[in-house]
């Protein structure tokens, strides 16, 4: 009406002045208003249902901190040659399997770098960091044996380092590279070996919590001689928005944490999970010199 003159002679036709009309227009309005709050209530129920899980995972979480959770050491050895590693990881990571049960808290390298991991030189030869008071030696062993899955056979495994332009004038001389020898393994395996377990409940995962066993064993006693119990949880409950990966963001809520230095806190602390069984079993074993 805003548009007509005051005194228009223009008239709005009776059909769209009439009753019926107007109570469908009610109708249709109370209607998208009833679905405006049927939505906003299904969106507040959904969050506060969300808001509870949250809540009872960290609370979950925080009581296996509290009750499960720690390093206990029982005793050390000094000057070890070499260890058995009792399991490999598999190639691949877990990023995402919320019920795959592969100790995800657990995760380190992978494949041969897991076995990589453990050998005398390996770490330092591809690091320049610099030494810092209180991190880890990560000096590693002169030799790991373990089972080959492939064939169900004991191997022996060391490492060294190779210079390819010795036999490849394309490669620069300054080129290093870590390269990993396997032969059959003979005679007794090493005395200590490693091994690793996926304590996870069926509970525990409905709330992603993923629970891990890191274990030293005397292998002549069968006796466990240290042990790292952990726990982590990803407190967005599996989200994957934004192509996220809950098993990626777990170890950010962690106990034991993975930073080296209890003092100084990671951001990104699955950049910390490698190597992390190689730190502990050196604070069990110490490599010989």
């Amino acid at each position: 009406q805003q548009f007509l003159p005051e005194q228009s002679s223009v008239k709005v036709p009776q059909h769209l002045t009439s009753k019926p009309l107007a109570r469908s227009a009610l109708a249709l309005l109370f209607a998208c208003s009833a679905a405006c709050t049927t939505g906003s209530a299904e969106r507040a129920k959904k969050q506060a249902e969300a808001r509870v899980r949250q809540e009872t995972a960290m609370r979950m979480w925080k009581e296996r901190c509290e009750t499960k959770a720690g390093v206990k050491i029982h005793r050390t050895v000094d000057n070890v040659d070499g260890i058995f590693l009792v399991k490999i990881r598999p190639v691949g990571i877990n990023f995402g399997d919320q019920f795959k049960m592969d100790d995800p808290y657990g995760r380190d390298a992978t494949g041969d770098t897991y076995i990589l991991n453990f050998l005398k030189g390996f770490y330092h030869q591809r690091s320049d960091d610099p030494v810092v008071p209180g991190k880890p030696p990560r000096e590693g062993f002169k030799y790991i044996e373990a089972i080959d899955p492939k064939d169900g056979r004991r191997y022996r495994y060391t490492g060294r380092i190779d210079q390819p332009w010795l036999r490849d004038k394309r490669y620069g001389e300054w080129v290093r590279e870590f390269v990993l020898d396997k032969v059959p393994a003979t005679g007794n395996r090493p005395r200590y070996g490693v091994t690793y377990d996926d304590i996870s409940t069926h509970e525990e995962r409905e709330y992603w919590i993923a629970g891990s066993s890191l274990r030293v064993i005397d292998l002549q006693t069968n006796e466990v001689i240290a042990e790292r119990i952990g726990y982590m949880v990803d407190w967005a409950q599996g989200s994957q928005a934004g192509a996220r990966s809950p098993w990626a963001f777990a170890p950010d809520n962690a106990c034991p944490g993975f930073q080296w230095n209890p003092n100084v806190p990671v951001r990104n602390a699955v950049g910390e999970q490698d190597s992390q069984t190689l730190i502990f079993v050196e604070q069990v074993l110490t490599p010989s010199k």
